[in-house]
């Protein structure tokens, strides 16, 4: 190893043990551990360009352990990314471009956010595969344009939790070559040695899964680390997992291999004398010595030329294949031709009654013809929940140009991949499972609402309706949980018009993922609804009066009956306005006067009915008003017998109101 690779691995070093010095807060010990290996990558065998962060073919970089983010963000100043010392110095500090783990949107160079472990390890699963998709898709004739790599670094911490196996058994039947993990195997976790829980043969696992497991004893050694990438890089038809042996805080002499180094500072002491143990001669903090700059110079010059070459033969694919080059750049920058979603065609149904799963699935198939780019599938209930599309094809090791994927039965994988998928550009990307399961989903659609992924999530087989499946598959409190989730839209349509509409601004909203909700059971088809739907929350029926006498509220199947009630009511002398609320933050996100004209604040006579908790809808009814739901799991019998049994009814409705 020559002497500057060494001086640049130790800027690493300690640019990263002394912002967490100067935060007092962060973890130090994986980006002193790690940076041999992660300088190597960057260095010597990842195609990036700092000055255009964004360039399409790019090998992408995750960090899974995210908790180790400084180890990023001094490679991002290194290597040019825009990334200043004073950023470094405001790390962890409010505003700044250098938060306590990575996130996406918010540092130029960040490829998606990290910080639950595992996480971003299955986010670079779904950049391979939508790499891999791409591909097959787009290269031609030895011009491959669509040509990169995914690498990740994970940790323990990363390969213990689930999410890791689940997205590693489908990486590796789906042959994903390109692929690559490095394992900073330091055998160390916060309580202690990973021996307390962790004695597993991790090779031997991920072998199991197909994976091709390479083995560097020394994690200081960037010559071994470098020899076992290009080999990895090599083998096309496996993922590969480098298990890379180190200490974590190498180089202070205190904390070195010890648990005391992966969360907190080392403290100055030790700083000073980690600054002596690597012979570091830079007297003040924050210094990186003049020769590293001008090496790293040459270093990205290399991305530079790298770009420039990729750009010559676009240019020449451009040329020979004009149509195919305009619907990739098309795809890419998320610029499609949508405009068929406000044909009629797209909003006309059978005016019968029908499951919106059902219903889903044939707007599914009208989206097909208008969005080629519509990549995704289900977690092995594609029959079930409607999402399968017709005539394109399964993505699999011997057909990545397929738009359908099988997911196997792993949900939480399932909703982290998408995210993979949906961050790297070029897909409108969807999952699907029973909505029960969203329990499993949410930690990964939580990261989609905070990179303000716009992945759609299709979740049938809602409420108690599912009936004699019984209460381990009746969702109760799920609508709420991802109601109230920021930046996140739950649209649960009543009809076909309005599921219409959840799929408009699913595949129309750039920055917003959306869950769409739907029934087994048939709902009846509405007249009324339409694109108002489009508004969260509308009047389906209204009264005769400015001022209604009372105000029916619903979402969904449960729509029927405030509609049903409500024509029993208005035949009794009763002036009721009902009022459709598919999607609650959209409704809440309309002016005032909207919801004014709405919701009048003068009718305080409100009844609210959902087959699911009611504490959410008590903003809209009001302390007078009524909700009628279920506070309780469901029981196992026919649906319409467990509506009966729970009082979600049309004749409940019609009582409350005559008690209200």
């Amino acid at each position: 190893m020559k002497e500057i690779d060494t001086l640049s691995i130790n800027s690493i070093r300690i640019l990263s043990a002394e912002a967490v010095q100067k935060a007092n807060s962060g973890h130090p010990g994986l980006p002193m551990g790690a940076a041999p290996m992660a300088y190597e990558l960057w260095a010597n065998h990842m195609n990036h360009n700092g000055k255009d962060p964004s360039w399409v073919n790019r090998d992408r970089f995750v960090l899974s352990a995210g908790h180790g983010s400084m180890l990023l963000y001094s490679l991002l100043h290194l290597f040019d990314y825009g990334l200043t010392i004073e950023d470094i110095k405001s790390f962890r500090q409010w505003d700044s471009k250098t938060p306590g783990h990575p996130e996406f949107g918010h540092t130029v160079g960040v490829e998606t956010t990290t910080g639950p472990l595992g996480a971003g390890f299955t986010n670079a699963v779904g950049m391979a595969m939508a790499e891999a998709n791409l591909a097959a898709r787009f290269n031609k004739d030895q011009m491959d344009i669509i040509d990169h790599y995914t690498y990740t670094i994970v940790g323990d911490g990363c390969l213990m939790e689930g999410i890791t196996s689940e997205a590693a058994s489908l990486a590796g039947t789906l042959k994903l070559g390109k692929l690559i993990t490095l394992y900073d195997s330091n055998s160390i976790t916060i309580e202690g040695s990973t021996d307390l829980a962790f004695t597993e043969d991790v090779g031997a696992r991920f072998k199991a899964y197909h994976w091709e497991v390479l083995e560097v004893e020394n994690g200081n050694d960037p010559v071994a680390i470098g020899f076992a990438i290009e080999k990895a890089k090599k083998n096309l038809t496996q993922p590969s997992l480098i298990i890379v042996k180190t200490l974590i805080g190498h180089g202070c002499p205190a904390k070195e291999g010890k648990h005391s180094a992966h969360g907190e500072p080392l403290g100055d002491d030790n700083i000073v004398e980690t600054k002596k143990n690597l012979g570091w001669t830079e007297s003040e903090s924050f210094t990186v010595p003049k020769e590293v700059y001008e090496h790293m110079a040459s270093v990205n010059n290399k991305g530079v030329l790298a770009q420039e070459a990729w750009q010559n033969k676009y240019e020449a694919y451009k040329e020979k294949y004009p149509e195919l080059a305009l619907e990739l750049g098309n795809q890419l920058k998320n610029e499609q031709d949508l405009s068929a979603l406000d044909d009629d065609a797209f909003w006309t149904f059978d005016e019968k009654s029908n499951a919106t799963r059902s219903i889903s699935g044939e707007v599914i198939q009208r989206l097909v013809k208008i969005i080629p780019n519509l990549f995704g599938g289900a977690a092995d209930l594609a029959p079930s929940t409607k999402t399968y599309m017709n005539g394109q094809g399964d993505f699999s090791a011997d057909q990545y140009e397929g738009m359908n994927i099988h997911f196997g039965v792993r949900e939480l994988a399932m909703a982290g991949i998408g995210n993979g998928i949906s961050i790297h550009g070029g897909f409108k990307a969807f999952v699907s499972s029973f909505f029960v399961f969203s329990d499993y989903m949410k930690p990964m659609a939580r990261l989609s609402a905070i990179m303000h992924q716009p992945l759609t999530y299709v979740l049938t087989h809602d409420s108690i309706g599912v009936g004699e499946d019984g209460p381990t598959h009746q969702p109760v409190e799920q609508l709420t949980m991802l109601r109230t989730i920021p930046n996140f839209t739950t649209f649960r349509p009543a009809d076909a018009k309005e599921v219409a509409a959840a799929w408009y601004y699913a595949v129309t909203n750039k920055h917003t993922p959306t869950a769409i909700v739907l029934t087994r059971q048939n709902v009846p088809y509405y007249q009324e609804t339409g694109k108002e739907a489009l508004k969260g929350g509308y009047i389906l029926s209204d009264s005769d009066k400015s001022t209604p006498d009372l105000i029916l509220l619903s979402s969904g199947s449960e729509v029927e009956y405030v509609y049903e009630a409500a024509k029993k009511l208005r035949s009794e002398g009763m002036d009721v306005r009902v009022v459709s609320m598919p999607a609650m933050n959209l409704f809440d996100a309309q002016s005032e006067a909207y919801k004014e004209a709405v919701l009048p604040k003068e009718c305080r006579r409100r009844i609210a009915i959902e087959a699911g908790a009611t504490a959410i809808w008590y903003k809209y009814v009001g302390l007078d008003g009524k909700v009628l739901g279920i506070d309780k799991f469901g029981a196992s019998a026919p649906g319409s017998k467990v509506y009966e049994a729970y009082g979600i009814t049309t004749e409940a409705v019609y009582n409350a109101a005559k008690d209200l």
